[in-house]
C-alpha cells in the first residue's frame, strides 16, 4: 500500500463473479439468468423485455465490492432489431444511490463489445456493489430491448478495493457536508455555517473564493474585490478555466503583396491535391504542385508570413532535376535540417505502364534551393510502392519519416496483380534519413488483432513529438469509410486503439468522410480536424461540408467548435464569404505550432456545374479562447454593474456619474449583449 490509501501496484482486471439481483417490474418473455451463460448461437439465451420504451433496466449484484473497469456484451451470431442501439450504465454501492458509469451504444453485429465504466473521481478508484443496465433505444423500430450475455470486469481484491472503499465513503461525507455548507451560506444561517465548518474543517472552496464572499457579499467592498481578482489573475487561478474553454475560430483571409510583373504570377493559382508544409522558425509555408482541373502542375512556392508575399520558387521542379508535375503526394518537413521530402502520385490508369509505376522520392535543401533523387523506386529499396492519397511524418529528433497507407497504382490488366479486382493498400514503413534504408513496420491486415492495422487512403497521421506517438485517423478503405482511432508508439512498436469506430457518441466524433485534414499541437496535447467530402462522393453538391474538431489526447476527448456546409457557399449575400472559407474538399491544411496559427489554401468546392473549377484562395485560422485580460475586464464589469444596481437604489445621481465614468469603461463594445445592457440602464437616467 502506498501512502494515503492508493494502491502501489494494482492487479490486472480479471473477470468479476456475480448475479441478477433484481429487473424490472414488467415480466421477462425469457428468464433473465440466460444472460449469465455466453450462447451466440442460441436466439433464446438472452434477456427480452416485454415492451420498448423505458423505465426498464438490470441490477447485478456483485459478490462483493469491486472497482468495476469494464463491461462486455456478447450477441446473437446474427444481426437483430433487439440489439441496444443505445443504453445507459450505472453503478453504487446500493441500489437508491447510483451514478452513471457509462453512455453509449451497440453495433449492430455479431461481435461482442468492450466498453470502458467510469471507475476514478479525482483520479481515485471508486467501488460498486450494484451495476445497472438501462435500455433506452433497440436498432429495430418498436422492437423491444434483448441483452444476450453481460460480463464484467474489475479488480475485487480486497486489499486494493477495501482502501477504495474507504476513501469514498470519506469523499462522499465530505461531499454532503460541502453541500449543506453552500446552503446555510446561501441563506444566511451564519450561526450554522460556522460551527459546522468549525466542527468538520471542511472548506467549501478555495480561500480565494471565501475571501471574494466575505469582501463583495458581507461587506460590500467592490475596490477590495476588484483587487482580489486582480490578484487571482496574474497569480494564474484563472489558467485553468481557460484551458477548458471552447475555442472560437476566427478565419482571416490573407491578401498577399503584389510583386512587379504580371499580377498572375506572384501567386499560386488554382488547383487541389497539392502539398504544404511549414516553417515555424521561419514563418514560411512551402507550396507543391496539385491539379488544377486540367493537368498536374511542378511549380514550387514559398509564402513569407512576415512579408505576406509569395515567391515562385520554380516554375518547373523537374527541370531542376526535382521531381516531375504530380497530385495526390506527400510532403513532410525536417525543420532541424531545413529539408522537405517528397513521396507518392496520383497517374490515371490511360497513362499508367511499368515504367511510370516506380515510385521515385526526393528530397529539397531550403539553404541550398537543390533537389536530390533519393530513390528512383522506393519498391526496390525496400519501401513503399507508388502510393497516393498516403500520409508522411517526420520525426526530426531520430531523423526519421514514417509513411502510411495509400493506394498502390497498379498496371491494367495486369498479370502479376492477383487481386485485380480489389484495390492494394500500403503498409506502414519507416525511411531512415540518415542510412536512407527503409523497413516495414505494419503490413496491410484486413483482421482485427490487437497489433493489426488496416489501410486506408484519405486519412490522418499525426506525429506527436513529445510522446513520440504516431495517431492515424479516419480515411477510406475500397466502398468502406472508417472511423477508427489509433496510435502507433514509435518506439516501441505497440499499437493502442483509441477507439475502434463502432461506439454510437451522438455526433461528438468528427463525421466519416474524405479528404479531411489534420494539425498537431504536442504543447497543448491537442489534435485538430479540419473535415472535407463527407461519405458520398458521388452526390457532391449536397455533401460539400467543413467542420473543425479538435481531440484532447489527455482528456481523450472530441469537441466541435465550428461548421459549415454547402447552403452557406449558396447564400446570395457575399458577408458569410468574406468572413470565413467556403465549403471545400482536396485543400491542404498546415499549422504553426509555435504562432498558434492554421493556414488553409485552394480546393476543390465540389460544384457539379463546374467540375474542373479549383480555387485559389488562402485563409488563416486562429482558435481564440478567453485571455487573462479579457475574463479581468469581465469580471470587473460584473463587479462594477452590481454596484451601480446598488448605487441606483439610494442615489440615482451618483450611480448615473459612476455608470459613464467606471462602469462604462469595462464595457466589451464588440459585445451586442454588454452594449444593449449597457445602454438600457443609461437610458433609464436619461430618457430623452
Amino acid at each position: 500500500m502506498a501512502a494515503g490509501g492508493a494502491v502501489a501496484a494494482a492487479p490486472e482486471c480479471r473477470l468479476l463473479p456475480y448475479a441478477l439481483h433484481k429487473w424490472s417490474s414488467f415480466s421477462s418473455t425469457y428468464l433473465p439468468e440466460n444472460i449469465l451463460v455466453d450462447k451466440p448461437n442460441d436466439q433464446s439465451s438472452r434477456w427480452s423485455s416485454e415492451s420498448n420504451y423505458p423505465p426498464q433496466y438490470l441490477i447485478l449484484k456483485l459478490e462483493r465490492p469491486a472497482i468495476v473497469q469494464n463491461i462486455t456484451f456478447g450477441k446473437y451470431e446474427k444481426t437483430h432489431v433487439c440489439n441496444l442501439k443505445k443504453f445507459k450504465v450505472f453503478g453504487g454501492m446500493n441500489e437508491e444511490n447510483m451514478t452513471e458509469l457509462l453512455s453509449s451504444g451497440l453495433k449492430n453485429d455479431y461481435n461482442k463489445e468492450t466498453f470502458t465504466l467510469k471507475h476514478k473521481i479525482d483520479e481515485q478508484m471508486f467501488p460498486c456493489r450494484f451495476i445497472k443496465i438501462v435500455p433506452l433505444l433497440s436498432w429495430g423500430p418498436s422492437f423491444n430491448f434483448s441483452i444476450w450475455y453481460v460480463e464484467l470486469s474489475g479488480i475485487d481484491d480486497p486489499d486494493v478495493v477495501q482502501p477504495c472503499l474507504n476513501w469514498y465513503s470519506k469523499y462522499r461525507e465530505q461531499e454532503a457536508i460541502r453541500l449543506c455548507l453552500k446552503h446555510f451560506r446561501q441563506h444566511n444561517y451564519t450561526e450554522a455555517f460556522e460551527s459546522l465548518q468549525k466542527k468538520t474543517k471542511i472548506a467549501l472552496e478555495h480561500p480565494m473564493l471565501t475571501d471574494i464572499h466575505d469582501k463583495l457579499v458581507l461587506k460590500g467592498d467592490f475596490d477590495a474585490c476588484e483587487e482580489l481578482i486582480e490578484k487571482a489573475v496574474n497569480d494564474g487561478l484563472f489558467n485553468q478555466y481557460i484551458s477548458q474553454q471552447e475555442y472560437k475560430p476566427r478565419w482571416s483571409q490573407i491578401i498577399p503583396k503584389s510583386t512587379k510583373g504580371d499580377g498572375e504570377d506572384n501567386r499560386p493559382g488554382m488547383r487541389g491535391g497539392h502539398q504544404m508544409v511549414i516553417d515555424v522558425q521561419t514563418e514560411t509555408v512551402y507550396l507543391f504542385g496539385g491539379w488544377d482541373g486540367t493537368q498536374d502542375l511542378a511549380d514550387f512556392w514559398a509564402y513569407s508570413v512576415k512579408e505576406n508575399q509569395w515567391t515562385c520558387i520554380s516554375r518547373d521542379t523537374e527541370k531542376e532535376n526535382g521531381p516531375s508535375a504530380r497530385s495526390c503526394h506527400k510532403m513532410c518537413i525536417d525543420i532541424q535540417r531545413r529539408q522537405i521530402y517528397t513521396l507518392g502520385r496520383y497517374l490515371d490508369s490511360s497513362v499508367r505502364n511499368s515504367k511510370s509505376l516506380k515510385s521515385d522520392f526526393y528530397r529539397y535543401d531550403i539553404d541550398t534551393n537543390t533537389w536530390m533523387l533519393l530513390s528512383e523506386d522506393t519498391a526496390a529499396d525496400g519501401g513503399p510502392k507508388l502510393v497516393f492519397d498516403h500520409q508522411m511524418c517526420m520525426d526530426s529528433e531520430k531523423h526519421m519519416i514514417y509513411t502510411f497507407g495509400g493506394r498502390i497504382l497498379t498496371c491494367n490488366g495486369s498479370v502479376d496483380d492477383s487481386r485485380a479486382s480489389e484495390p492494394q493498400f500500403s503498409g506502414l514503413f519507416a525511411f531512415n534519413c540518415q542510412c536512407q534504408t527503409w523497413k516495414l513496420l505494419r503490413e496491410d491486415s484486413c483482421n482485427a488483432g490487437p497489433e493489426d492495422i488496416q489501410s486506408r487512403i484519405g486519412h490522418c497521421m499525426l506525429f506527436h513529438s513529445k510522446n513520440r506517438c504516431l495517431y492515424v485517423f479516419g480515411g477510406q478503405r475500397s466502398k468502406t469509410y472508417l472511423n477508427d482511432f489509433f496510435s502507433y508508439d514509435v518506439d516501441s512498436d505497440h499499437v493502442d486503439i483509441i477507439s475502434d469506430g463502432t461506439k454510437k457518441d451522438s455526433g461528438m466524433v468528427p463525421m466519416t468522410g474524405f479528404t479531411q485534414r489534420a494539425t498537431i499541437d504536442p504543447e497543448l496535447n491537442e489534435i485538430h480536424v479540419l473535415s472535407g467530402l463527407s461519405k458520398d462522393k458521388e452526390k457532391r453538391e449536397e455533401n460539400v461540408r467543413n467542420s473543425f474538431w479538435i481531440y484532447d489526447i489527455v482528456r481523450n476527448s472530441w469537441s466541435c467548435v465550428y461548421k459549415n456546409d454547402q447552403a452557406a457557399k449558396d447564400n446570395p449575400t457575399k458577408s458569410l464569404q468574406e468572413e470565413e472559407p467556403c465549403p471545400r474538399f482536396a485543400h491542404q491544411l498546415v499549422y504553426d505550432e509555435l504562432h498558434k496559427v492554421h493556414y488553409l489554401f485552394g480546393g476543390n468546392p465540389g460544384k457539379s456545374c463546374s467540375p474542373k473549377m479549383r480555387l485559389d484562395d488562402f485563409w488563416s485560422l486562429k482558435l481564440c479562447r478567453p485571455s487573462k485580460d479579457y475574463l479581468l475586464r469581465h469580471c470587473k464589469y460584473l463587479i462594477r454593474k452590481h454596484r451601480f444596481e446598488e448605487k441606483a437604489q439610494m442615489d440615482p445621481l451618483s450611480a448615473l456619474k459612476y455608470l459613464q465614468n467606471d462602469l462604462y469603461i469595462t464595457v466589451d463594445h464588440s459585445d451586442p449583449e454588454e452594449t444593449k445592457e449597457a445602454l438600457e440602464k443609461r437610458s433609464k437616467f436619461n430618457p430623452k
